[in-house]
């Protein structure tokens, strides 16, 4: 008898507490259940849509981060990102070519992130009218990127 006796006690502190973490005002067992059962369904529709926007956060922020040093002798220019990104090396070089700066000096690794360090200079350092500043090396790089992104929405 004192058995029975605690076992209804222990599951009725048990909905009690189940009906205070619901938010339930339900009396009865089968109604503290099914406002359970809900509240579970809404958790796990709020978690989909977590994992959703955390997805299209990552997605947003996944373009390559860049910096751009100037140098005595030109640019010290680092692009990196957390994933591989195929094909951008050859918009980033096609911007170097534009701007007139040569690669010197280059470290790229593309295989399951993608790192571009290059020291670029170019022969028109010293002629004002063609002068290259760091901030216009990071917009033509920028500007690549977003070339490449572009090229790689149309794929």
């Amino acid at each position: 008898m004192v058995s029975g006796e605690h076992k209804r006690d222990s599951q009725h502190d048990k909905l009690q507490l189940l009906r205070s973490i619901t938010h339930s005002h339900a009396i009865n067992e089968t109604a503290i259940v099914v406002d359970a059962s809900n509240y579970i369904t809404e958790l796990k529709q709020k978690v989909e849509r977590l994992n959703k926007d955390v997805a299209s956060a990552s997605n947003k922020n996944s373009s390559p981060q860049v910096t751009v040093e100037t140098l005595e002798k030109g640019f010290l220019v680092n692009v990196y990102s957390a994933k591989s990104c195929s094909g951008l090396l050859v918009f980033l070089l096609e911007a170097f070519e534009e701007l007139g700066l040569d690669v010197l000096e280059a470290r790229v690794s593309c295989q399951d992130r993608f790192h571009l360090q290059a020291f670029g200079g170019g022969e028109n350092e010293e002629d004002e009218e063609n002068y290259i500043n760091a901030q216009m090396v990071k917009q033509a790089i920028s500007d690549a990127i977003k070339n490449w992104h572009g090229s790689n929405e149309k794929d």
